[in-house]
């Protein structure tokens, strides 16, 4: 893979799901048994990688089950450290979570849960001492959908820039002619990881024309950005979930945008996915990124041949 040679720059190289290492199996096979939504990130003070991912049922079994954190030294093989069941917040579903230790010191774990008030995701945080000491009856709410136009928001992802806490969301508001929710990106801002700024839509735009795209595109209902990498040329490369319809919900595939001002978002992958399984739906989503020394931790969700959803992790070098 090229470096900084002649015309190509700070190229990102990306990975083989054949080519991976299993981090955690589903509670049961077949559809509906996931493990997934990773959120990573690593701790340079203990040189710690810590993994914050579900466990969730079939739909008619009651969908999520719990989230969980895990640590490691390798960033392959996790052991867990910390459990949140559903019940313990009263949701009826819990989804992808993320871990950042934030400028106090302190860890910060941000949630998306089902409100049971009202039946809606939204999205709290918690905070404590060490990643293994939650209490989440301590939990502030961040953001709240009908308080920003939307029907739901959910799965936060983290980062740390500068000083800035940035946060990227999914949500959704009823927006097609078929009332079909059409999800979306969102970010918030922080300067402190507690108190956020809604700042509105990032959801990443074709780089082609309208005309040339194939109708429906593959990700004409779902465009999520969930995982940046930073280009040692500047900008950042983002990981995107795609579906080109509601009958792809929870199977959808993964695709690239690139950003310069973490705002205006362009998707590099306007005709098709650029990750997906070789099995069952093809599901391969919520991808994050850890860029660890020279190597790329990618984690990631992905569809069995059973139709059930594993967590794995590819680890592939920079050059």
């Amino acid at each position: 893979m090229a470096g900084e040679t002649g015309k190509t720059f700070g190229t990102i190289p990306l990975f083989d799901s054949e080519m991976s290492n299993l981090v955690r199996a589903p509670l049961g096979d077949g559809p509906g048994w996931w493990a997934g939504a990773p959120g990573a990130t690593f701790d340079s003070l203990s040189n710690t990688f810590y993994l914050v991912y579900r466990q969730r049922q079939p739909r008619e079994l009651g969908r999520g089950v719990e989230l969980r954190i895990a640590a490691s030294d390798n960033g392959i093989a996790f052991n867990d450290i910390w459990a949140l069941p559903k019940t313990s917040l009263d949701a009826l579903s819990l989804e992808r979570a993320t871990l950042i230790r934030g400028l106090d010191g302190r860890w910060l774990l941000y949630l998306c849960f089902v409100y049971p008030a009202d039946g809606r995701w939204r999205i709290g945080v918690v905070e404590a001492d060490e990643p293994d000491r939650f209490d989440v009856t301590t939990m502030q709410t961040l953001l709240i959908p009908e308080e920003h136009g939307a029907i739901r928001m959910k799965d936060p992802n983290v980062f740390l820039i500068g000083r800035m806490f940035y946060l990227l969301a999914t949500y959704a508001t009823e927006a097609t002619e078929t009332g079909t929710p059409f999800y979306r990106t969102g970010v918030a801002m922080s300067g402190d990881g507690r108190h956020f700024q809604w700042m509105g839509d990032a959801t990443p735009t074709a780089l082609t024309s309208p005309a040339s795209r194939q109708s429906p595109a593959w990700d004409s209902h779902c465009r999520r950005v969930g995982a940046l990498v930073p280009l040692d040329t500047g900008g950042w490369l983002a990981f995107y979930d795609g579906s080109a319809s509601a009958a792809e919900n929870y199977e959808e595939r993964t695709g690239l945008a690139q950003t310069f001002d973490l705002r205006t978002y362009y998707s590099l992958t306007p005709d098709h996915p650029a990750l997906f399984s070789p099995h069952a739906t093809g599901c391969l989503r919520f991808v994050d990124v850890l860029s660890v020394g020279r190597e790329l931790f990618y984690y990631y969700e992905i569809a069995r041949a059973d139709g059930a959803h594993e967590l794995r992790v590819s680890v592939v070098e920079r050059p």
